[in-house]
C-alpha cells in the first residue's frame, strides 16, 4: 500500500519502505516506524516515538501524544515501542515525564484493544492483553503474560505481576501479585491464574508450588516462621523447600526495591536470615515482617 497521498509525514520522521500508511494519518517529528508496521487510517503519532517492526495500529488511535499531567511543560520525552503489538481502533498513549524517567516503554507482542488508555511513564512488558476500555494511570508497571478485562482501572505507581488477571471492571489501588487473579471494585485477590498459566506453558510441578504458596499466604492466619538461605525458603509447614525460581513473589525482600507483603523481584541475595509473617485479612490486609535486625509493619497503604 505504501503511503497515501492525503496523510501528513514529517520530513524528520524516520519511515522504513516496507511501512504501510493509509489515509489521513499524521506523522510528526521525530517518529520512527520500523519495518512491517501498518497504520491504517486516521491515526496520529507524535514524537520522540520509536516504534518497532510489523506493529499494526487501527483507525482514531493517537500514539506519543503529550501528557495531561499538569507538572508536564513541553519536555522532549519519549515514547518506545517493541515488535509486533496491535494498537486497535481510539488507542491512546502518551510518552513520559521528566519527574520519571521521561519515557512509556511498551514491550513486545501486546494486544490492545479498541479504546484502552497507557499513561504516562507506564512500562508494559511483553504479551498482554487489555480488554476494551481498560485503563493505566501513570507510572504503572505491568509484566508479562497478563490479562486487563474490560473497563478494568489501574491507579498511578501499581503494579501488576507476570500472568496475573483482572475480571472485567476491576478497579486496582495496590499492587497484584504474579500468578493471581483479582477482581471487583476496589479490586481484590479472587485466587490463582491457573488457566493463564497453563496456557502459557508453566509445568504442572510449578503450577502445584504456586498453589501451595498461595494456600499459605492467603489461607492461613497464623503466625509462622521461615528460615531461609541463599536462593531458597525453607517452609516447615509445607514439610519442604520452595525454590524462588518457582514461587518467587511470596515472601523475600530485594536490594533496591522496597518489599512487598506478596511479593519478591528477583536478586535474592541471602542477606536475610530469618523472617517472622503474621496472618492476614480479606482484602490484603496487614502483614508483619521481621528481620533480626529490623522490624516493620506493612500495611495496603504502604504497598
Amino acid at each position: 500500500m505504501g503511503i497515501d497521498s492525503s496523510s501528513i509525514i514529517s520530513s524528520s520522521a524516520k519511515i522504513h519502505p516496507t511501512v504501510d500508511i493509509g489515509p489521513f494519518c499524521i506523522i510528526g517529528d521525530d517518529v520512527e516506524l520500523g519495518e512491517g508496521t501498518s497504520v491504517l487510517s486516521h491515526a496520529i503519532i507524535k514524537g520522540p516515538t520509536k516504534i518497532g517492526k510489523n506493529n499494526v495500529i487501527y483507525q482514531f488511535s493517537s500514539i506519543g501524544e503529550d501528557t495531561p499531567d499538569k507538572k508536564y511543560d513541553g519536555e522532549d520525552t519519549k515514547l518506545i515501542i517493541g515488535d509486533n503489538n496491535i494498537f486497535r481502533e481510539g488507542v491512546t498513549v502518551h510518552r513520559g515525564t521528566v519527574q520519571d524517567k521521561g519515557v512509556t516503554e511498551i514491550g513486545s507482542d501486546n494486544l490492545f484493544m479498541a479504546y484502552t488508555h497507557i499513561a504516562h511513564d507506564c512500562v508494559i512488558g511483553n504479551n498482554n492483553i487489555f480488554a476494551n476500555n481498560a485503563g493505566l494511570a501513570g507510572h504503572v508497571t505491568i509484566g508479562n503474560f497478563v490479562v486487563m478485562g474490560g473497563y478494568s482501572a489501574v491507579h498511578q505507581f501499581c503494579c501488576l505481576g507476570d500472568h496475573s488477571f483482572l475480571g472485567m471492571n476491576t478497579s486496582v489501588t495496590m499492587d497484584i501479585p504474579a500468578f493471581l487473579k483479582a477482581a471487583s471494585n476496589p479490586g481484590r485477590i479472587v485466587g490463582l491464574n491457573s488457566v493463564g498459566m497453563t496456557r502459557n506453558d508453566i509445568p504442572d510441578n510449578s503450577i502445584a508450588i504456586i498453589k501451595k504458596a498461595f494456600k499459605l499466604v492467603y489461607k492461613k492466619d497464623k503466625t509462622i516462621s521461615i528460615e531461609t538461605t541463599e536462593g531458597k525458603m525453607e517452609k516447615e509447614l509445607l514439610g519442604k523447600t520452595l525454590d524462588y525460581t518457582n514461587a518467587y513473589m511470596w515472601i523475600g525482600c530485594c536490594d533496591n526495591h522496597k518489599p512487598t507483603p506478596f511479593e519478591y523481584r528477583g536478586n535474592w541475595t541471602g542477606q536475610i536470615k530469618k523472617l517472622h509473617i503474621k496472618g492476614k485479612n480479606k482484602y490484603f490486609g496487614k502483614y508483619e515482617f521481621k528481620k533480626k535486625t529490623r522490624y516493620k509493619i506493612f500495611n495496603h497503604r504502604e504497598m
